[in-house]
């Protein structure tokens, strides 16, 4: 018996999300019968974060526990000629035992894209086009508000399984980019959405529609109304998750470091 940690990538636009769904095109779905195919029995995928739809990501991982070892050379070829062309296993491995890609991460990282000024149609599935300048200084002001553990409540639906709503975010900073500006984000764990309303309130701050402080006031436990808009989907993408190294000493994944 061995466990395999898979590392992967995809284009969100036209999935409805990680998370299978009946009659719905979905990232475990597809990667799952990919699978099945080419291991020829049926796996159960423990997965770091479940995206929504729309979103993107570079360094998802998932995990599965195999009956037999897996040849993950021959694994990772197999699959790249049975998956379609928007979603891919870059890389798999063997893991420690115990090792589940959801409960044994420690940190997720996220970025939000914002391209400002004029749009780029080669762009529009992976940006949010925001025409008019922002204020990144006050928008990092915000950002640094939210570095810590803090109640964010505000920033996620009212209607939520959720139940606590403390996160500790490790960073939370705006970069400019060429001509895009990006919200870099690593926690612990994120509530639903919470990323992306926490673009859109910011967005309001480097408008001048709503000032920087408020933000402490935000995570201190506000309920959702007094938040920004959620920002669209396309423009957030999955970047890395992090692991506790093993007794080896040798990291299990290094997407996030």
């Amino acid at each position: 018996m061995s466990v395999v940690r898979l590392e992967i990538e995809y284009d969100g636009t036209r999935f409805s999300g990680w998370a299978e769904q009946p009659g719905r095109r979905t990232c475990e779905g597809v990667l799952a019968h990919a699978l099945r195919v080419v291991l020829r029995t049926t796996i159960d995928l423990h997965v770091a974060g479940r995206t929504d739809t729309g979103v993107h990501a570079t360094g998802q991982v998932a995990s599965f526990v195999s009956g037999a070892e897996v040849d993950l050379r021959r694994l990772v070829k197999s699959l790249a000629g049975v998956l379609p062309p928007d979603i891919a296993v870059r890389s798999a491995a063997t893991a420690p035992p115990g090792f589940d890609a959801r409960a044994s991460a420690i940190g997720r990282s996220y970025e939000y894209r914002v391209l400002v000024g004029a749009r780029s149609p080669l762009r529009r599935d992976r940006v949010l086009h925001h025409p008019q300048p922002l204020d990144l200084q006050e928008m990092n002001v915000a950002a640094a508000a939210c570095v810590g553990q803090h109640e964010f409540s505000a920033f996620t639906p009212t209607k939520t399984e959720h139940v606590f709503f403390a996160r500790t975010v490790r960073d939370c900073a705006w970069e400019a980019r060429g001509d895009e500006l990006v919200l870099v984000i690593e926690a612990d764990a994120f509530l639903r959405n919470m990323v992306r309303i926490l673009v859109g309130t910011m967005l309001e701050v480097g408008r001048g529609s709503r000032p920087a402080d408020q933000m402490r006031d935000l995570t201190a436990g506000a309920p959702r109304a007094a938040a920004g808009q959620t920002a669209p989907a396309h423009g957030l993408t999955l970047v890395g998750v992090r692991y506790p190294e093993p007794v080896d000493g040798a990291p299990i994944l290094g997407a996030a470091e």
